[in-house]
Parts: structure tokens; C-alpha cells; sequence
């Protein structure tokens, strides 16, 4: 198992950047997939973005292709999702999960490890 913890949520108005970061802990960060989902108030958890093992294949949802970057650190054992262009309808609390395996997935069941989660309240 691996330990997620996330930073750099918080409230921002429409058209700012934020830039989250997930903290990874225990096995080996390369050995997993990592993903960022989000879940709004009264939805379920959606897909954002994930990227392979070495960085080299991202995949990203289409509300937010253009717009937000996934990118990950192997030597600091970090992902990170570079939030540009923010509107209020990307306010959620946003969480990196793990997946030990090769393949990017969208399916939240699909990914083992979660962190606790990180709001992104975005105003208009």
C-alpha cells in the first residue's frame, strides 16, 4: 500500500490557477499509476486526469482538457495537477489515488490507495 496526502486546495475565484500536489509515502511511487478524481457536493467522484508510471502517457477528462496539467515527480515521489482557467463548476474536493498496475483508468474503483482529499471552492 501506498500513503497519499494532498495539499494546496483552497478558495480561489474564476480564471485563477491552483497547482495540487499529492505527497506519496511507503512502496515504490513508480510502480503505480496515479490519478486525480474529484467529487462536487450531491455527485459522485469523477475521473480528472492520470498519469503513467514514468510520466510519459497522460490522460485527462474532457471538462478539463486545456485547461489542467497532471505531471508527476518520481525522484520527490509526487504527482501534481496544474489547474488553470478555474470556473465554479470545478469546485470539488479533489483526491489522488494510486493504482498498482500499467494502465491509466478512469474508474475510481480501479485505484487501491486514496489520499483524504483537498477542497477547491471556486467563486464566480
Amino acid at each position: 500500500q501506498v500513503q497519499l496526502v494532498e495539499s494546496g486546495g483552497g478558495l480561489v475565484q474564476a480564471g485563477a490557477s491552483l497547482r495540487l500536489s499529492c505527497a506519496a509515502s511507503g512502496r515504490t511511487f513508480s510502480t503505480y499509476v496515479m490519478g486525480w478524481f474529484r467529487q462536487a457536493p450531491g455527485k459522485e467522484r469523477e475521473f480528472v486526469a492520470g498519469v503513467s508510471r514514468y510520466g510519459r502517457t497522460t490522460y485527462y477528462a474532457d471538462s478539463v482538457t486545456g485547461r489542467f496539467t497532471i505531471s508527476r515527480d518520481n525522484a520527490k515521489n509526487t504527482v501534481y495537477l496544474q489547474m488553470n482557467r478555474l470556473n465554479p463548476w470545478d469546485t470539488a474536493v479533489y483526491y489522488c489515488a494510486a493504482r498498482d498496475r500499467t494502465t491509466i483508468v478512469r474508474t475510481p474503483t480501479d485505484f487501491g490507495s486514496w489520499g483524504q482529499g483537498t477542497q477547491v471552492p471556486v467563486s464566480s
